[in-house]
């Protein structure tokens, strides 16, 4: 019981506060606000931290209908997402204190803020198919407002795409369920997969498409190819701090289910070896190439990192589908290493256009004298998003190599560290010269109107942890690499 309650307390406790914040008058003391809502992220904190020392044991909730039950068990693999999705969201929203100061609507967004993040709580609190799937569709809707909050043209243009695509891709991956509902023992998550074989017998090729389906229905929230379009338009439209929680948190959801999918429904056995797994491949490296290419030839900051994002998604996916276990402890790396990274990036971006209006590549020049915080957050991020040691970026790359290497199949076990390696030379031609121009503008640069613009500490210290946690990841790996190792021993 009180495991039950643990986890409850922590997906419900964000959600009412949020909507409770929904239907408050908006108020010119954003002081109070700011308490409410800096209360609330630090509450829940401590409740994941508490629901984090809950065993896996399922709990039943309810049951929709007779073999649909609504069920709950924190396994490694979730308390492993909620560590990723407290830190960020925190952190994401401290730096929100500061930004949104000059948007309207704040109880809006702070509100639709805190749902979202109850919601991913219980994603990854999620013990079964029906209750993953349930907690993945509200989570597109309780974070579509934070998408659409200017309420711009082009922000509800934007909105609508992400929508689309979500429900186009959720759906895909919902005719996978009413299959696996019929071909399983449970729709419980069990490492190493659940499907029942004689019952799957004479019907392995409808199975093969069922999983291809919900891996490339999921693959929409992760930005995959060919369904990856929503990700560039919806992020640079978003407020910063959102576009650092979509990029950092919302596209790992996509992740999470597809490795749910695959390794707690299906087995890695049942799908290694098929067209699936060749096509799966196949699609996230089309995604990392052609991500790094679109990164590298745009040129609106935020844009270009949310092209970014759709390159490097696909590294985790590409690692989970070599299915074997090095691949797939390189993804689980990269899914945390990403996750800092890109949130610190799109906050970055989101301090230079609070402070100086500046919105493209171009306009950077000497940013690095006028922001010299920032901008060195800036590039020690974008240093682990290369890859460059000793940072989590290169301990998560040299899995994922290493594991295509030893893959054995075919000529993936050499085109995967390939393309790997010129998507991590395109990231640091599209990174490294924001870096470059910042702090050293050249001769031609004018000093005499130079002013230092350097953010709040609300939005500056969130930079600087998340900055840390990039470096710590690639000089102390030890630690989350045995219990990645751990959790991926049992579902091989």
């Amino acid at each position: 019981m009180n495991e039950s309650v643990s986890l409850l307390t922590a997906i419900l406790f964000p959600v009412f506060m949020g909507i409770i914040l929904l239907f408050l008058k908006e108020t010119e003391k954003r002081k109070n606000l700011l308490i409410y809502v800096g209360a609330v992220l630090g509450l829940t904190g401590l409740l994941v931290v508490k629901a984090l020392t809950v065993g896996d044991t399922e709990i039943l909730l309810f049951e929709l209908m007779e073999n649909v039950p609504v069920v709950l068990k924190l396994d490694g693999f979730g308390k492993f997402f909620l560590v990723i999705v407290t830190i960020v969201w925190i952190l994401a929203g401290c730096f929100s204190f500061t930004y949104m100061k000059h948007e309207k609507k704040e109880n809006r967004y702070f509100g639709f803020y805190l749902i979202t993040f109850g919601v991913l709580i219980g994603l990854g609190c999620a013990g079964n198919l029906i209750t993953m799937y349930a907690f993945y569709e509200f989570m597109t809707l309780a974070s579509f407002p934070l998408v659409i909050h200017n309420q711009s043209r082009e922000a509800i243009m934007a909105g609508l795409k992400y929508l689309l695509y979500s429900f186009f891709g959720a759906y895909m991956a919902l005719f996978g369920v009413f299959f696996l509902c019929r071909y399983t023992d449970t729709l419980t998550f069990t490492p190493g997969g659940t499907l029942n074989m004689e019952l799957a017998a004479g019907h392995e090729s409808l199975l093969l498409v069922t999983a291809c389906l919900m891996i490339v229905g999921f693959g929409v929230k992760a930005g995959m190819f060919p369904l990856h379009a929503w990700l560039p338009t919806a992020h640079p439209v978003a407020p910063a701090p959102a576009s650092a929680a979509l990029s950092g948190i919302i596209v790992k959801a996509g992740v999470l289910a597809i490795v749910r999918t695959i390794f707690y429904m299906f087995g890695a056995d049942f799908i290694r070896g098929t067209w699936v797994q060749y096509l799966f491949m196949t699609l996230a490296l089309i995604t990392v190439f052609m991500g790094s290419m679109l990164a590298f030839r745009e040129k609106v900051l935020k844009k270009r990192l949310a092209y970014s994002t759709v390159s490097q998604l696909s590294y985790i996916l590409f690692g989970i589908a070599l299915l074997n276990p090095v691949g797939l402890t390189g993804s689980m790396i990269h899914m945390a290493a990403h996750a800092f990274i890109k949130c610190a990036l799109f906050l970055c971006a989101g301090a230079i256009i609070f402070q100086t209006g500046i919105t493209t590549v171009d306009g950077l020049k000497g940013i690095g004298k006028k922001m010299p915080v920032t901008i060195w957050c800036f590039t020690i991020v974008s240093l682990g998003l290369i890859g460059i040691p000793p940072t989590g970026g290169f301990i998560s790359k040299w899995y994922l190599a290493t594991g295509a290497l030893d893959s054995g199949i075919g000529g993936f076990q050499y085109a995967g560290p390939i393309i790997l390696l010129v998507s991590a030379l395109l990231t640091a031609g599209y990174l490294l010269p924001v870096t470059i121009q910042g702090f050293f503008p050249g001769a031609d640069f004018d000093y005499t109107n130079l002013k230092k613009c350097e953010p709040s500490k609300w939005m500056t210290i969130p930079l600087v942890i998340l900055a840390v946690l990039s470096v710590v990841i690639g000089m102390f790996p030890n630690g989350p690499v045995e219990y990645i190792s751990t959790i991926v021993a049992g579902l091989m």
